[in-house]
């Protein structure tokens, strides 16, 4: 039996689990498991390895996509310059760590982008962030960081700000079940109709951050389709 996994802590609003076993009987992929693994800290990370050998290859979660790196011994380079890995393939004895979420992220936004979508308002800065920026940064989109202790705070977000800055991209879990009556604190009231709010957060499908965004007359995009791309995307790792 080949066995695949997510790492994380909770793991309660996790997709992947569900999305590989129903991948791997919709297309027949006989001798593939797929389970979640709630470490509550990432120390347990090499045990988890030890416990089970016939783990190839993992997706990694809130809060590990950056502590998990010292435990690995190669990145792509994507993964070195975003400085966090949501895949990891088991070759031999080496551990190497990927980003998918560069993928997943541009090849949803995407179609989605208008001629005066090139400068982005990116809330955040975890690891799902760095991933963002890197993919905004090769769709030539100009972006400022935002959050609660800066380099921009959210107090700072100025009227001119939101008119100039057309695309914004909730990268924090605020909004995420079971707190979905949270939202970025953003001034919703200069957002208008050019606007394009993109949330990572896909559970609940329409978060507070869409709903504020749609009330001023924005396009909304949650992240289940960048979800779905990244996690074939390491199908292709663990394949290859």
């Amino acid at each position: 039996m080949r066995l695949f996994g997510l790492i994380g802590f909770p793991l309660s609003h996790s997709f992947s689990k569900g999305f590989f076993t129903e991948k791997f009987s919709r297309e027949n992929i006989a001798g593939c498991a797929y389970e979640n693994f709630p470490i509550p800290d990432i120390s347990a990370f090499p045990a988890l390895w030890d416990e089970n050998p016939a783990l190839e290859g993992l997706n990694v979660t809130i809060p590990y996509k950056q502590a998990v790196i010292p435990y690995l011994d190669e990145l792509t380079d994507a993964a070195k310059v975003i400085g966090a890995v949501n895949c990891i393939r088991r070759d031999g004895k080496y551990l190497i760590g990927h980003n998918t979420d560069v993928l997943g992220f541009g090849r949803s936004l995407q179609p989605l982008l208008a001629p005066h979508h090139t400068d982005a308002l990116v809330l955040g800065t975890g690891g799902a962030a760095l991933a963002v920026k890197y993919a905004l940064k090769q769709l030539h989109i100009r972006y400022t960081e935002i959050s609660r202790s800066g380099p921009v705070t959210y107090e700072a977000i100025t009227p001119e700000m939101m008119q100039s800055h057309k695309l914004i991209v909730n990268t924090t879990p605020l909004g995420m079940y079971p707190n979905t009556d949270a939202a970025p604190p953003l001034p919703y009231e200069h957002a208008g109709a050019e606007h394009l709010f993109y949330d990572l957060v896909y559970n609940p499908p329409e978060t507070l951050f869409m709903q504020k965004g749609m009330e001023r007359g924005a396009a909304v995009k949650n992240g289940h389709e960048m979800l779905i791309l990244q996690a074939e995307a390491s199908w292709e790792i663990w394949n290859s």
